[in-house]
């Protein structure tokens, strides 16, 4: 993004943060009660829970990396390009995975921890904290993909093409640079579309991933710092299915984006080692760090809270309603057809994982 917009998001995050703080006053006011989880004392094992979660480490960062990197690595086979009809459904279901982590997963684990019986009733039972930071990470994710878009446009300088062209691709030998399902644009409109397309891609690319890896941050903190093997077991199986297919949507982005290879190795690190880190470092904390503590409950709440808000966005607007309102898909009715069932399977699947995590 480009730095001005980076500075109105950045000034705008602060003041909404000290408004929030200056209108509720009481919002950083922990409870007195003594709380802790309620477990099954059998399933409690420390030293089995540690060998448990170094599994999970290993585990999951394979899983995300296989994930993370099909697309990439699949743009070699022509049925996975993305101009192609197979591309826009497996982007699809993709993005009901997305779309289903944002309402199924994040959003009732923070409605579940702002209204915990460990917080004080005021203000954290008076008031939908919850709904109301999704609604405003939602809005602010608009904000950022709307302001970087209008700058860009009426500068008309910064081209964000750059980077593809000294990719090496083949491309630039001929003295141009081809774009996914727009053709060559000789004229200087046509290019700025183009660009303005590719530049929307990048920004939706670089969002959606600051979005899953708090969350994914979040959700590997909780399994480092519980001893519990029960739901440890349980968890890593469920993470495993999670991370690979969050994965996918995220490399489907992240390839449309047309970054050079540098970039992309590094948005693909980034997310394959988001969740071991947060296990990691769940291990670390886990004497301080108390999973019912009303300093942990606030936190995660709100942190899930503002991923939930941002990833339903990026799921619904800049995934699937693109996508959709898009001229391949309206043309083609039985596309759709199929599109929509395969948002459904994705959902569906992250559905049934909600059982475990």
């Amino acid at each position: 993004m480009m730095p001005k917009a980076n500075v109105i998001f950045s000034s705008t995050i602060t003041i909404f943060h000290l408004l929030s703080i200056s209108h509720f006053p009481g919002a950083l006011s922990q409870s007195n009660k003594e709380c802790t989880p309620e477990y099954d004392n059998t399933c409690t094992d420390k030293n089995k829970a540690f060998n448990l979660k170094l599994v999970a480490v290993f585990t999951i960062l394979i899983t995300s990396l296989i994930g993370v990197c099909l697309p990439l690595f699949a743009r070699s086979v022509s049925a996975f390009q993305p101009e192609r009809s197979l591309f826009l459904i497996v982007k699809s279901f993709a993005s009901g995975i997305i779309l289903a982590t944002g309402f199924i997963h994040v959003l009732p684990d923070s409605f579940e921890m702002l209204s915990s019986h460990c917080l004080n009733d005021s203000p954290w039972h008076k008031f939908p904290f919850t709904g109301f930071v999704a609604l405003i990470s939602a809005v602010f994710t608009l904000m950022v993909d709307s302001i970087t878009t209008s700058l860009f446009s009426k500068s008309g300088k910064r081209d964000p093409c750059a980077d593809v062209a000294s990719a090496g691709s083949p491309d630039e030998e001929m003295g141009h640079v081809s774009h996914y399902g727009h053709g060559l644009h000789h004229s200087n409109g046509k290019e700025l579309g183009s660009n303005l397309q590719l530049l929307r891609y990048r920004v939706i690319a670089i969002v959606l991933e600051l979005g899953i890896v708090v969350h994914s941050i979040v959700i590997g903190l909780s399994v480092g710092a519980t001893n519990n093997t029960c739901t440890i077991k349980g968890l890593i199986a469920a993470l495993c299915f999670h991370q690979m297919f969050e994965g996918m949507g995220l490399g489907g982005c992240i390839l449309q984006a047309e970054y050079g290879w540098a970039k992309k190795a590094v948005m693909a690190f980034c997310f394959s080692v988001t969740t071991p880190f947060g296990v990691v470092l769940g291990m670390a904390l886990s004497k301080t760090y108390k999973e019912n503590g009303p300093d942990s409950l606030i936190t995660v709440g709100l942190l899930n809270a503002s991923s939930s808000g941002l990833l339903i966005y990026m799921a619904l607007v800049d995934l699937l309603a693109a996508d959709f309102m898009g001229q391949k898909m309206q043309l083609s009715i039985k596309l759709q057809l199929k599109s929509y069932a395969a948002v459904l399977l994705g959902a569906g699947g992250m559905a049934v994982l909600a059982k475990w995590t």
